[in-house]
C-alpha cells in the first residue's frame, strides 16, 4: 500500500498515535465518497498488525502478520460489511463480533475491527454494537468508516475519536490522475473536479467509465424536456434504470448552478463549469421560485431513497414538474 498524497498529513497524525502509545479504542473515519477512507483504514490496520513497520509507519509486507494479511487470513483483522449488496449490517453480525471479542487476540499486537460502511448498521445492530464501545476488550481497535456519519446514533459517535478526511485541491487530484496514467482534457479537469466534489477515486471512475459523457447526454435531455422536445414520462422510463443517486446529484447540481448563474456567480464556483452557457441561458428564463420548489422536491426524493420507493414514479414527478416550467415565457 502507498500513502495517498492527500492522506499524508492525517497519516502522520495516525503514526503519532502509535509512537505515543495513544492508539484510540474507537476511531470514526469520515469524509466524502471517493476520498479513500477504507484505503486509509486498511493502511492503519495493517500498520498496527505488522511486527516490523517501516519508518514511514506502513507495514513491512514481509513479516508473518503481513503475509497473513496479504492472504486475507489474519485472525486479528475482522471486517464487518453488509452480507449482501444493498443490505444493511444486521444484529446477527454484531452479536458474532461481540462473541469473538470476548477471546484474546491470537497475536501479540492489536486486534482490529473495521466496520464499513458504519452507517448501514440497522437500529438493532447499532444498539448491540454499543457494547463493543462501552466494554472495550483487550488490545482491540475499532475503525468505523462512513460517508454519512450523521446517520449513526449519537451514542456511537460520542464514543469515538473523529477523523475527517479533507478533500484535496484540484492540483493534487490532477497530479494523482497523471500518476494513474490518466490525463483528462484541460476543459474537463475543472468539471470533473467540481462534479466529484474533489474526490480523486470518483474522478478516476468518472474518466474510466466515461461518466461525463453520460452526464452530458442526460443534461441535453433535461434541456429538451424544458423546451418541450421530449416527453418527461418516456424519459423517466429510461432514467429510472440509471444509478438514481448519481442522477439525482446531477439534477441537484444543475438546479443549484442555475440559481448561482442567476446571481452571476463565477464559473469556477459552479458544479458544472463546462455547461455555463446553457445554465446561464436557463437562469434568464426560469423563475427562482420554481427552481426552489423543484429543489425541495429533489431533497424529498433523496430522503426517500432508502425506502421502497418507485424510482420510475419518482423521476416522472421530477421531470413533469420541470416540464411544466414555461422557460421561454416565465410568468
Amino acid at each position: 500500500m502507498s500513502i495517498m498524497p492527500w492522506h499524508q498529513k492525517i497519516w502522520t497524525h495516525l503514526c503519532d498515535y502509535r509512537q505515543q502509545n495513544r492508539i484510540p479504542q474507537a476511531l470514526l473515519i469520515t469524509g466524502s465518497k471517493g476520498l479513500g477512507k477504507l484505503h486509509l483504514a486498511n493502511q492503519f490496520a495493517f500498520s498496527l498488525l505488522c511486527s516490523k513497520p517501516q519508518i514511514n509507519g506502513l507495514n513491512c509486507g514481509n513479516c508473518n502478520s503481513c503475509l497473513l494479511l496479504k492472504a486475507e487470513t489474519h485472525p486479528d483483522l475482522i471486517n464487518i460489511t453488509p452480507e449482501e449488496p444493498g443490505k444493511g449490517i444486521n444484529i446477527g453480525q454484531i452479536r458474532n463480533l461481540v462473541t469473538r471479542l470476548t477471546l484474546k487476540p491470537q497475536f501479540e499486537a492489536n486486534r482490529i475491527v473495521i466496520v464499513n460502511p458504519a452507517e448501514l448498521m440497522n437500529n438493532s445492530a447499532a444498539n448491540a454494537f454499543l457494547k463493543c464501545l462501552e466494554e472495550p476488550t483487550e488490545r482491540t481497535v475499532i475503525l468505523l468508516v462512513s460517508d454519512k456519519p450523521f446517520h449513526l446514533p449519537a451514542t456511537i459517535i460520542s464514543r469515538c475519536q473523529k477523523l475527517c478526511l479533507p478533500k484535496p485541491n484540484i492540483e493534487t487530484v490532477t497530479s494523482w490522475l497523471k500518476e494513474q496514467n490518466i490525463e483528462p482534457l484541460k476543459k474537463e479537469v475543472l468539471a470533473i473536479y467540481n462534479i466529484t466534489q474533489g474526490s480523486p477515486f470518483l474522478a478516476l471512475s468518472y474518466i474510466n467509465n466515461k461518466t461525463l459523457t453520460l452526464r452530458n447526454s442526460c443534461f441535453k435531455t433535461w434541456i429538451d424536456i424544458a423546451n418541450k422536445k421530449q416527453n418527461p414520462v418516456i424519459v423517466a422510463e429510461d432514467w429510472h434504470k440509471l444509478p438514481e443517486i448519481l442522477l439525482l446529484f446531477w439534477i441537484t447540481s444543475w438546479i443549484i448552478d442555475i440559481i448561482k448563474c442567476h446571481y452571476q456567480t463565477n464559473d469556477d464556483q459552479l458544479y458544472n463549469p463546462d455547461l455555463t452557457e446553457s445554465l446561464t441561458e436557463l437562469a434568464q428564463k426560469v423563475e427562482l421560485k420554481n427552481l426552489y420548489t423543484l429543489y425541495d422536491l429533489i431533497l424529498e426524493c433523496q430522503d426517500r431513497l432508502n425506502t421502497p420507493i418507485n424510482k420510475h414514479a419518482m423521476f416522472e414527478e421530477i421531470l413533469i414538474q420541470w416540464n411544466n416550467f414555461n422557460i421561454n415565457n416565465p410568468s
